[in-house]
Parts: structure tokens; C-alpha cells; sequence
């Protein structure tokens, strides 16, 4: 490559970087359900979110940034339905940590009911849910990536944070199953799930809410 197209690929580096290792709901969602129920779902999360990824980076390069920020309405109702889903999953996290709690309760709490493919497609609804993402990439990739840039360039792009995104959230989901960690949150549990159920409903609301 060229010094220009490395410097561009060493920008984008460096800033979704500090991006992606910002907790937001991605990271809330696979530390969840990682340590809530298992590292295989955890991981399956992180894919799911892997795919979120690419579709928003590929559709932004693609000019899906330009379209939201000319179809104002658009933005808006994706945004709308993403949070509310965010809030919705919050106020599950919520019910089942009272359901936990509750002596008389039988059989297993909804939470740990969750298949894989379950557990892939939150993630990717989850990533999906917020469109803030194709005006970040939009904003980043116009800044970052040579307007005369080669196709296997944005290609290499696409697939720089796709792999960044999915690899941290691979190792958030194996971190939480570590044997000091996951012993420390197992005393926790309950309360983890009514503070990550709160983040969520706050997020999804503040997402539905934003103008």
C-alpha cells in the first residue's frame, strides 16, 4: 500500500479503537450474557455483533450516512425502534432478576433459555438498533478513506473493524467466564442484571428520545 492509504487505515485504527473499547450496549450485552449464562453465548453475541458491524460499514461506505442525514425521518424511526428494543430487553433483564429472587419460583428464569442462534440474532439487533453507527462510519470513512481509494482498500476497511468489533466482544465474553471473574459476579448476579436491565431501559429511552 501506499504511505497515504496506510496512514488512512492507521487512522481508522486508532479511532474506532477508542470507539469500540467504549462501553455502550454491544459491551453491556455480551458481558451479560456471557456471565449470566454462558461463554458459547457470549461468543455467539460477539458474532452477531460482528455482522451488525459489517452491514453498517459496508453501507456506509455504500453512502447509507448521507442517506440518513438527508432523510431525517428515516434516522429518526430507525433510532426509535432500536431503542425501544434496547429499553425492552432492559426491562426483561429486570423481570428476571425478580423472578430470581422470588423463593417460590419454579423452574428455570426465562434468561437462561436462550439458544445460540438467539443469542447471535440479539447481537446483531442489538448493533443494528442504532443508527448512529452509519453516521459515525459515514462521518469517519469520509474523512479517513481516499475518495480515489481501491475497492480492496474499503474492502480491507470493512473488514479491519469488523474484526476489531467482534474480536473485543470475543474477549469480553471469555473474560467474564474467567474463574475469579465469573466466581465474583455469580455472588452478583442479581444485582448485575437489575443494573445492566436499568442501563439498557436508560439507553434505549435516551436513543428513542434523541432529536
Amino acid at each position: 500500500m501506499t504511505a497515504t492509504l496506510w496512514a488512512s487505515l492507521a487512522t481508522i485504527v486508532g479511532i474506532w479503537s477508542v470507539t469500540v473499547l467504549s462501553p455502550g450496549p454491544n459491551f453491556f450485552m455480551t458481558a451479560y450474557t456471557a456471565s449470566r449464562q454462558t461463554r458459547r453465548l457470549g461468543l455467539a453475541v460477539a458474532a452477531g455483533i460482528a455482522l451488525g458491524t459489517t452491514v453498517w460499514a459496508t453501507a456506509s461506505l455504500l453512502g447509507l450516512g448521507l442517506l440518513f442525514q438527508s432523510a431525517a425521518w428515516l434516522y429518526q424511526a430507525v433510532k426509535i425502534a432500536g431503542g425501544l428494543y434496547l429499553a425492552y430487553l432492559g426491562l426483561r433483564m429486570i423481570l428476571a432478576a425478580r423472578r430470581e429472587a422470588r423463593p417460590d419460583t419454579a423452574g428455570p428464569p426465562a434468561a437462561r433459555r436462550l439458544s445460540p442462534r438467539g443469542a447471535f440474532l440479539r447481537g446483531v439487533i442489538v448493533d443494528l438498533g442504532n443508527p448512529k453507527a452509519a453516521v459515525f462510519f459515514a462521518s469517519l470513512f469520509a474523512v479517513a478513506v481516499p475518495p480515489d481509494a481501491p475497492l480492496w482498500f474499503k474492502a480491507l476497511v470493512v473488514a479491519t473493524v469488523v474484526v476489531m468489533a467482534g474480536g473485543w466482544y470475543a474477549v469480553v465474553a471469555c473474560l467474564v467466564k474467567l474463574p475469579p471473574v465469573a466466581e465474583a459476579l455469580a455472588r452478583m448476579q442479581t444485582a448485575i442484571a437489575y443494573v445492566t436491565g436499568a442501563i439498557f431501559v436508560a439507553l434505549g429511552l435516551r436513543l428513542a428520545s434523541e432529536r
